[in-house]
């Protein structure tokens, strides 16, 4: 089974060299654990009237995690959110140009996150910052934002190579 949608798979274009079943995998952990950490709580809650509330703090960490995991095998295979209403209905050389734009914005966009991201993480870490739940050190949370961010950014760079390289394949199938 192709990493690629049906119409990318019509359209040429080839998987990404690194499967995103990688990402699959630790978004499926992430939400098999928020499950776990759930169905606890709702259990212990039923039969004690007691919450373990500081599970929350775990489930929080554990949908942002979800989420940059999502994004990335999103952006590899072409998947993202987008509104194509309005691109659909652009001559083809002009939505092509659209979506590199659209690319490099999510390039930039990632790359202030894992820039910013990092000073979120160096600053828990300098200032030995704990959570508020259970106490630990926050930098166990922060470290991902800016780690999974530039996963992202490569996933979208790739996804760019892609799209550069399809366009610069002749349509004969000559040599460009």
């Amino acid at each position: 089974m192709s990493d690629l949608p049906d119409d990318a798979s019509a359209r040429g274009e080839t998987p990404p060299r690194v499967p995103v079943k990688i990402e699959e995998f630790f978004a499926a952990m992430a939400m098999a654990l928020l499950c776990c950490i759930t169905f606890a709580n709702v259990v212990v809650r039923y039969l004690t009237d007691v919450s373990f509330a500081f599970t929350e703090e775990f489930s929080v960490f554990l949908m942002v995690v979800l989420t940059l995991f999502g994004a990335s095998a999103a952006f590899a295979r072409d998947r993202h959110i987008r509104v194509t209403f309005f691109t659909d209905r652009l001559p083809k050389p002009l939505a092509r140009k659209v979506e590199y734009l659209v690319l490099l914005l999510g390039i930039v966009m990632f790359g202030v996150m894992a820039w910013y991201g990092s000073f979120l993480f160096w600053d828990d870490w300098t200032y030995e910052t704990t959570s508020p739940g259970i106490g630990i050190p926050q930098w166990i949370y922060t470290i991902w934002l800016p780690l999974l961010s530039v996963v992202i950014l490569l996933r979208i760079l790739g996804r760019l190579i892609r799209v550069v390289r399809i366009d610069r394949q002749p349509l004969d199938g000559g040599v460009p």
